[in-house]
């Protein structure tokens, strides 16, 4: 591997594969198993995601981040926090197995994961900062699509795998995974097998410096790689990081730490907290609706399948996003992903049956897809190389506090309001992805007044 862009890639490719693989053996049925295995209420296990993602958005932006931009280091945190991780899954698994009680053992991961995400922080932040080191404004949507796919495969295998070790190959009760260790186990080996790869990767920086080949950008200030997302935009695929400012209207916007930057980052990043807090309510949820006796009744390899094929769409758009950004641009690609996100959530709250299901998970892998991919390169364009580490933290807390702060606060309690005042489960569960879509829909008219203020400072500019 003497080419240093495919060892990087190679790395940054092996780590998302497993990384996605152990959130899908772990995670798929987490919410199920925390519901009914554990006598957890509907709120109450949406904690497992906000509590954690609080701490790791808090050590992000005040620890991590400063210590990434002050220290320059990216790949060491991203090592230490899975380690810290795998070793933690072990413990966890250890002090759940001796809770007097199936409430205590659902807080005692509830705990276990907010200890454990403080250093996965650590992997979040150093990951991010890492692909804007070495790749340029230009080539960040492609790879992270590129990622993405790889990264969905990894998903797919691993929610097959968990699918079966949750009810033991079923010749066990539903939960004889977690109970027993074993898809605690597995999490926590991958975990330690991820680093492997990164060992062999250059540690990043914005003072690494590149060789001659394509793809790689140049850490300078004199060379505004940002710009390549212009070029993008304006539809140009051909453009380099370092070939001058587009003069595309729609695109021209002024970089760098000047207040109208900072009034457009702001309003985009609220924007984001919104359609990823109603996009990601639905991972919160899906599984314990499709898993309600009252309702679908779906096994477990069926809710397995439904991950599978979320999957699938997932690495078929995630190959194509590069592609379909220098086509109809980063803006147009971010407003698709969000709208098809808003359609999986309409077609859960309408679906009679199973079909319409698996037609859903369809439109929420493209959303991850686009959304994932299209908001990195948009938010990378938007920091300043030397800032990376702190804004880079702030735009990560539109995503993570994402995974249950809307589900505990506004989703959850609707949930669970319901079904206390009698309405059937099923009906209380439509009422909560309902919630969940019309947070996208604030989200994506904020998102438009994001794209109508870069145009008009754009159009400002060339005047």
């Amino acid at each position: 591997m003497k080419n240093p862009l495919f060892r990087i890639f190679f790395g940054l490719s092996s780590f998302q594969a497993l990384a996605m693989f152990r959130r899908g053996i772990f995670y798929t049925f987490l919410a199920v198993y925390l519901r009914t295995g554990l006598g957890l209420t509907v709120t109450e296990t949406t904690l497992f995601e906000t509590i954690p993602m609080i701490l790791n958005v808090m050590f992000q932006t005040f620890v991590w981040g400063r210590i990434v931009d002050r220290f320059q280091l990216r790949r060491s945190l991203i090592i230490v926090g899975e380690l810290v991780a795998g070793i933690g899954h072990v413990l966890m698994w250890y002090f759940h197995s001796i809770a007097p009680d199936g409430r205590s053992a659902g807080w005692v991961i509830i705990t276990g994961l907010a200890i454990i995400e403080i250093f996965w922080s650590m992997s979040n932040i150093g990951w991010s900062a890492y692909i804007a080191d070495v790749y340029d404004a230009e080539s960040r949507n492609s790879i992270q699509g590129k990622l993405a796919s790889i990264g969905g495969g990894g998903r797919i295998i691993g929610a097959l795998i968990g699918g079966l070790l949750y009810d033991g190959f079923r010749r066990a009760d539903p939960g004889w995974g977690f109970r027993e260790g074993g898809i605690f186990f597995v999490s926590a080996a991958v975990m330690l097998v991820s680093v492997v790869p990164l060992l062999f990767m250059p540690e990043g920086g914005i003072n690494w410096r590149d060789g001659p080949e394509k793809g790689l950008r140049v850490s300078s200030r004199k060379h505004p790689d940002r710009q390549s997302e212009l070029d993008c935009e304006a539809g140009s695929s051909g453009a380099s990081a370092n070939s001058g400012y587009s003069r595309a209207p729609e695109v021209s916007i002024a970089f760098g730490n000047s207040p109208g930057n900072l009034w457009v980052f702001s309003l985009f990043l609220g924007a984001m907290l919104l359609i990823n807090s109603g996009v990601n309510s639905l991972g919160a949820f899906r599984a314990q609706f499709l898993d309600l006796a009252e309702g679908f009744a779906a096994s477990a390899r069926a809710i397995s399948l439904v991950s599978t094929i979320e999957s699938l769409a997932l690495i078929v758009v995630g190959l194509m996003v590069g592609t379909l950004g220098r086509r109809i641009g980063i803006q147009r690609l971010l407003l698709a992903g969000t709208c098809s996100g808003l359609v999986s959530l309409v077609l859960y709250i309408i679906a009679p049956g199973m079909g319409l299901v698996f037609v859903a998970a369809v439109f929420k892998g493209v959303s991850d897809a686009s959304v994932v991919a299209a908001s990195y390169t948009f938010a990378s364009t938007l920091i300043p190389p030397e800032k990376r580490g702190r804004w880079f933290a702030v735009y990560n807390a539109t995503f993570f506090l994402s995974w249950g702060v809307s589900a505990t606060f506004i989703s959850g309690p609707i949930i669970d309001g319901l079904i206390g005042a009698g309405a059937g489960p099923v009906l209380a569960y439509r009422a909560g992805f309902a919630s969940a879509a019309f947070l996208i829909v604030l989200g994506l008219a904020l998102l438009l007044v994001v794209v109508e203020a870069m145009r008009r400072k754009a159009w400002g500019k060339e005047d």
